[in-house]
Parts: C-alpha cells; structure tokens; sequence
C-alpha cells in the first residue's frame, strides 16, 4: 500500500465524486465503510481523525460533464503544463479552475481510456495533517490503480502528465509472463499501479479504483449487496480470506474496499 498525507509529484491525499442519488449514496458509503469495532471512517465520511479524504457531492448541472467515477486528485508540478500535455496526448480536460490572475489552481481530466482524474498542485509540507499513532486506525486512500487493455501506453501517458517514473511489475497469465507497472512518485516511492485488463485483473473496469481500507472487511462486503450495491471482484489470501474487494455503488461508481 502506499503511504498517504505526503505532499509530493504523483502523491494522491483525497479523492471525490458527484452522483445521483445523493443522501442514498451517503447512506451506502456511511453503513460500508463504517465497520469494525474502532470505525476508520466517522458516518459523515470523514476518517476517524475528522480529516476529509473523500468527497461526495450531489450531481448538479456543475457537474454535468464529468463521468460517475471517483476521481483521485494527484498532485503535479505545474497544473496548466499537465493538462495542456493531457490534451496533446490524446485527453480530454473536462474541468480547469483558475485564479483571477489566469493561474491554475486545479483541472479535471480524461485519460485516452475516458478515466477521469483530478490535478492540484504539489500540497506544501506544512499544510499535510500531522498524524500521530498507527496509520493503520484511520481512513485514507491507500492506493491507487487503474486497469486498462493497454497498460503500457497508459503508464507513458500518465509519466508525460503527472510526472510519475515507471516501473515494471512481473505479472504471470496462465504462465505467460508480462509486465503491469507501479508509478513511482517524486519521492521514489510507489504511488499508483496500471495493470493489463488480463490476469487477476480480468474484469475490472477503466477507472481509478481508490482503495479505502475498512475495520471488518468481511462485514463490509456483506452491507455492499445490502446496501444496494455489488461486489465485482474479490481478491483472497492463501486462506482464501478476502483482503480486497472491488464494488460497483448503488449508482455505478467503481471502488475498492482493503482490509485494515
């Protein structure tokens, strides 16, 4: 998993989205990922420290033009530079909000694949919570990945546009090697995947899938089908315990649920 609340290139701290549906929606979310004997996630869908990680808003007219997907925020460079390299590489910007001299502050953008993903700049140090006690007690992103048929043009997308270095992880199909990839942030650490739509990948869809870990996950996939939504996918240990599951909401937003 990645480590969280680190102002660097590449480096995702929250993530939001705009549905339909809304107070089901908050309900769904509330009753998921409040599990476990010490909730990582208050129902207001902050984390258990009050610090918000996830956004869910309504879709108004605002919103109208940007797909029902999460949307991680990855921090980049220069905001104007990576979307002007988005839209050369074949993407779309759907969103670009700038100050009132002309600088900007944040973009929403579509890969070549129709993902969409946010853009802010680099978060200063000192504006990062300062967090005491096990990282494990509380809510946060814990990673980040996208799957796609083809993993290697979109991790070269993503390098010209976010910044992220690439770097290859073996993968086995039916004994057939090849390579997904991890994508390094500007402080060396991984930040994110892209993956083949083949393998243990199979199935799932082209979005950003943002992993928020739960205190009982096997409680959570329970309140999933309950709740209205649909388990997709589920990823199991040697034990055959599930330690991720990939969830469809009850409005169609893609997600994934980690154990703690």
């Amino acid at each position: 998993m990645s480590e969280t609340f680190v102002s660097r290139v590449g480096g995702a701290i929250s993530a939001d989205t705009a549905v339909p549906e809304h107070e089901r929606e908050k309900h769904f979310y509330a009753q998921v990922l409040g599990t476990g004997d010490k909730p990582l996630w208050r129902e207001d869908l902050m984390n258990s420290l009050g610090i918000p990680i996830i956004g869910l808003g309504a879709r108004t007219p605002d919103y109208d033009a940007l797909p029902l997907q999460w949307m991680p925020h990855i921090q980049v460079a220069d905001v104007a530079a990576s979307a002007e390299r988005a839209v050369e590489l074949g993407g779309t910007e759907l969103m670009h909000s700038k100050a009132d001299d002309g600088s900007s502050q944040w973009a929403v953008l579509q890969d070549p694949n129709g993902t969409a993903f946010g853009i802010i700049p680099v978060v200063p140090p000192e504006a990062i919570p300062a967090i005491e006690g096990d990282a494990s007690e509380f809510g946060c992103i814990a990673w980040l990945d996208l799957t796609v048929p083809d993993a290697a043009a979109t991790s070269n997308f993503y390098q010209q546009v976010i910044g992220w270095a690439i770097e290859d992880v073996e993968m086995d199909d039916a004994g057939e090697r090849y390579a997904d990839y991890n994508m390094v942030g500007g402080d060396g650490n991984a930040a994110a995947g892209i993956c083949h739509a083949r393998g243990v990948n199979t199935g799932l869809p082209p979005v950003w899938m943002i992993y928020l870990p739960v205190g009982d996950l096997a409680e959570s996939i329970r309140l999933v089908s309950e709740c209205g939504g649909t388990v997709i996918k589920t990823h199991r240990n040697a034990d055959g315990e599930a330690m991720i599951a990939f969830v469809q909401d009850p409005v169609g937003a893609y997600f994934a649920l980690a154990a703690q």
